[in-house]
């Protein structure tokens, strides 16, 4: 399932290592005009503290004002929501996002998608997401994947969802740490339909010589 509209997109990031996916992917879909609606679990808030140098603040209504600003986002193109936010409109399948991306995505996050639980406003917008057969994106960072992570991730394939896991290609022969971070976040971009300039796509570079 291709996104190709212009109706908001949920982005969810959990506890898993690989903040700098997550924060990137923000900056380009708010750079692309895009109205982003952000969830942040506990552990992703940790997470972020430790892999960055961001410092977010507690609360969702002071981490929105803190993100737009750091982002240049228009007024009301980025709303925050907590965890536990049950009247966040993507809670329920009346009004789904466009799109949803768990980015990074933790295996904790996966099973509770897999199992359907909806413990928390990430695990129900991610079930919304796939019952109303809209564009579901998870991007695990672990390894090794044990067999429950595997039949986890499986279940969830066959569910509809897809699953990129964050593994960053060289063939572009990257010099950064940005680089990196950019490849994937790059061909995130791509699924949700989402125009970018991140990198240089397989064969322009011979293309052009």
């Amino acid at each position: 399932m291709s996104v190709r509209g212009q109706g908001p997109i949920a982005l969810a990031m959990t506890g898993a290592s690989g903040a700098q996916y997550g924060l990137r992917l923000l900056q380009c879909l708010l750079a692309a005009q895009r109205n982003v609606y952000l969830t942040l679990s506990k552990p992703a808030q940790l997470v972020i503290g430790m892999e960055t140098e961001e410092k977010l603040p507690a609360r969702p209504q002071e981490i929105e004002r803190h993100l737009s600003a750091a982002n240049g986002s228009k007024a009301g193109q980025l709303r925050v929501f907590g965890a536990e936010e049950w009247t966040a409109p993507l809670a329920s399948g009346s009004n789904p996002p466009e799109a949803m991306v768990v980015c990074p995505c933790s295996m904790a996050t996966v099973a509770g998608i897999a199992q359907g639980s909806s413990r928390n406003l990430i695990e129900r917008a991610a079930d919304v997401v796939l019952k109303e057969r809209r564009t579901l994106i998870l991007v695990p960072r672990e390894t090794p994947l044990s067999i429950i992570h595997l039949e986890n991730l499986t279940r969830l394939a066959r569910a509809g969802a897809l699953v990129m896991p964050a593994n960053p290609g060289f063939y572009h022969r990257p010099q950064t740490i940005t680089e990196l971070v950019d490849f994937v976040v790059a061909r995130v971009l791509d699924h949700l339909g989402v125009e970018h300039s991140l990198l240089r796509r397989w064969g322009e570079e011979a293309a052009e010589e």
